[in-house]
């Protein structure tokens, strides 16, 4: 009965001693990513605005909504709102707080978007254009002094121009 006994005590120091040899993982900041099992409550997609016009409080159209900005900690914090031109030609992007942009339900629970402004207000507003190199929004005078463009690059959803050369 000696060596069943050593046996089992052998193998029990020896997974002990192999368990503190062993390189220990180390410990992950913030713990593991937590996984949810329904949707939060009041939640909605970005589908809800994003190439989603924008009205005026009388029921005018002053844009469209081309990005949702948000900051590093995943808060929404602004909207690219393309206004003017026609079919893509003319148009120019201005940012406007995402807190502006208010959410109507308006016939049988349509979303609808409207923002207290009106389309002369975001026409004459500062414009931006969207950097490829920098993934980011800048200022029109910036893109036009750096690249000698007239500021018209393509939003993020657009397919770049074809080369010509």
């Amino acid at each position: 009965m000696k060596i069943p006994t050593y046996a089992a005590l052998l193998i029990a120091l020896a997974s002990t001693t192999a368990n503190a040899q062993a390189p220990q993982a180390a410990p992950q900041s913030g713990g593991s990513a937590q996984i949810l099992t329904s949707v939060p409550a009041n939640s909605v997609t970005v589908t809800h605005w994003y190439k989603q016009n924008v009205y005026d409080p009388a029921d005018s159209k002053i844009g469209q909504i081309m990005d949702v900005l948000v900051d590093h900690d995943g808060k929404a914090q602004a909207f690219v709102i393309g206004v003017g031109g026609f079919l893509g030609m003319g148009e120019k992007d201005v940012l406007v707080p995402f807190d502006a942009v208010k959410i109507t339900i308006k016939d049988s629970n349509k979303w609808y978007l409207v923002m207290n402004a009106t389309v002369d207000a975001l026409k004459s507003a500062k414009g931006y254009v969207y950097d490829r190199n920098a993934m980011t929004w800048i200022p029109e005078e910036s893109a036009a002094a750096t690249t000698g463009s007239t500021g018209m690059a393509p939003s993020p959803g657009m397919a770049p121009r074809p080369s010509t050369r």
